[in-house]
């Protein structure tokens, strides 16, 4: 493991494989996420956090494709979107009303959804929980409890800074017994379990978000047989693009495109997640429905 500053992940195994882990850390990819939407600060907090739970969720699995978190509710901030690539990619965007928003109350009822899209050759995976009014790490503790039967810890940080918005999520879970499993009896497993769960709750915020990830890793495991992996870079990565868009546009029938027009007779398009902005004059138009 080699400490490069921040946006990275770091898997590790504890207990000779029994839990394995995701230490995630994200500074500039996240803070060029956040700052083209200028989004008050109870709302880009939860949207670091579902970035950095997108961005451990997708390094716990292997496939090549997007793992998207989405969130609706009732409340102040009605949707969250967090998109993770299995290449590291990240991206989001969060709608909300200010009118209704306070520091205390943003998530109302509603549901947290895990989509897994592998491309147009295989089957989209999709998990649905229920937010319960309790957290984002709550929430994803109970889908794993529920849907995977699978033991799954998770602890998030963020907060804003001089240089921007810091976010980290450390994610553990409990390997089911097989073949090649640890040799441990039932209730050796169980304290192993118990004190991986107690030593994840117990790292501070700035630990989480200052230290160095093999200080971190090391101060909470070094006495459970820690095995980091290497270090994983992510980044900022829209995939928006004008010929994406343009496809899009060409899926609706020209008349329909009428209603979309500025002043000027062309077609603005600005992204949600990225807000890159994709002009199309008359000129433009008239091209892309004659190919």
């Amino acid at each position: 493991m080699t400490d490069d500053g921040t946006d990275f992940l770091v898997p590790f195994l504890i207990d000779a494989g029994a839990v394995r882990g995701r230490l995630v850390r994200l500074g500039p990819a996240l803070e060029s996420i956040l700052a083209p939407h200028d989004y008050p600060a109870p709302v880009a907090l939860l949207l670091a956090q579902a970035l950095t739970l997108a961005a451990a969720l997708a390094g716990s699995l292997k496939f090549d494709g997007v793992l998207t978190l989405q969130i609706q509710s009732d409340g102040p901030v009605s949707l969250i979107v967090a998109d993770a690539t299995s290449g590291g990619d990240l991206r989001g965007y969060a709608r909300h009303d200010p009118v209704r928003l306070s520091e205390d109350a943003a998530l109302g009822k509603g549901f947290l959804a895990f989509t897994i899209d592998q491309g147009p050759e295989t089957d989209r995976y999709q998990g649905i929980v229920e937010l319960a009014g309790d957290g984002l790490e709550a929430c994803a503790q109970r889908y794993f409890q529920q849907s995977e039967q699978l033991e799954t810890a998770f602890r998030l940080a963020a907060r804003p800074g001089e240089g921007g918005w810091q976010a980290a999520a450390l994610m553990i879970q409990r390997m089911p017994t097989g073949p090649s499993s640890p040799i441990l009896t039932a209730d050796e497993a169980a304290e192993a379990w118990n004190r991986a769960r107690i030593l994840l709750h117990s790292a501070r915020d700035e630990e989480m978000l200052d230290l160095a990830p093999e200080r971190l890793l090391y101060r909470l495991y070094h006495a459970d047989g820690l095995r980091p992996a290497d270090l994983r870079r992510l980044q900022a990565g829209c995939r928006c693009s004008a010929e994406r868009v343009a496809m899009t546009l060409k899926s609706f029938p020209r008349q329909e495109l009428d209603d979309l027009r500025d002043a000027d007779g062309r077609v603005d398009v600005v992204c949600e997640f990225c807000k890159a902005q994709y002009l199309f004059s008359e000129a433009d138009l008239d091209r892309l429905y004659l190919s």
